[in-house]
């Protein structure tokens, strides 16, 4: 169950150095620090919901937030894996529509609210914050339209392959030979962001893993050969 916690005033809060508040006035830092709240939220609990209204924004303070799709067969296709520091809901309140997808906490968390009203005002006042929220706009449309075109042309290897390196650059812990995935996915998470079936990912891995590619501990993996996975991506190219 979500419940309020006390607010960590932003201008002292360490997630905002990965954000795009990072470079805020102190002034206006401040004045967020006013109008926000801060939940504790248990992994499993839905942030928001595909169709629905968006009424603030949403920034990680602590956790991991996966956002994801639901098609008309009630399937889900993870669209992306949010993390400290990462904005939520900003492009539906750009654009004045509903959400397009729904967010689920992944892994205990505490998530800052700002009201649509504070966060308009912030981008009315600052041309600053409104450039780099439009930069990040755009950005996230190029990952969408890359990742289109992998589920279009890529095998589910090379799919499988992909999103392993990536979550070990977001998310990896560097050890003595190779880099823990610090990341709650279970394999139909995993699926999910690959957009395939669960048996079809557990059978991939395995194969990873025969080729010493990876390490699997229970549900967690560690990359061992960095290269080699990048070659299975090109394989086919």
């Amino acid at each position: 169950m979500s419940k309020k916690v006390k607010n960590i005033p932003c201008e002292l809060c360490l997630s905002r150095r990965k954000s795009m508040f990072n470079d805020l006035p102190h002034e206006a830092l401040c004045t967020l620090s006013e109008k926000k709240s801060t939940l504790s939220h248990n992994k499993g609990q839905i942030l928001f919901l595909e169709g629905t209204l968006p009424m603030g924004l949403f920034c990680i303070s602590e956790g991991k937030v996966k956002i994801f799709k639901t098609d008309d067969s009630g399937r889900e296709q993870i669209v992306r894996l949010a993390k400290e520091g990462d904005f939520l809901g900003y492009r539906a309140l750009l654009s004045g529509e509903n959400y397009n997808s729904s967010a689920t906490i992944l892994e205990e968390a505490k998530v800052c609210f700002i009201p649509k009203s504070s966060f308009k005002e912030l981008i009315g006042k600052d041309t600053n914050f409104q450039n780099r929220l439009m930069q990040a706009v755009c950005h996230d449309l190029g990952i969408m339209e890359q990742k289109m075109a992998d589920m279009a042309n890529k095998t589910v290897r090379q799919r499988l392959a992909t999103t392993l390196l990536m979550l070990k650059n977001s998310y990896g812990i560097d050890g003595d030979e190779k880099t823990e995935i610090d990341i709650a996915l279970t394999r139909e998470d995993l699926a999910q962001v690959v957009g395939t079936a669960t048996e079809t990912v557990i059978r991939l891995l395995s194969e990873f893993k025969k080729d010493n590619l990876i390490d699997i501990k229970g549900k967690k993996i560690a990359v061992l050969d960095e290269e080699g996975l990048a070659r299975e991506i090109n394989l086919f190219a």
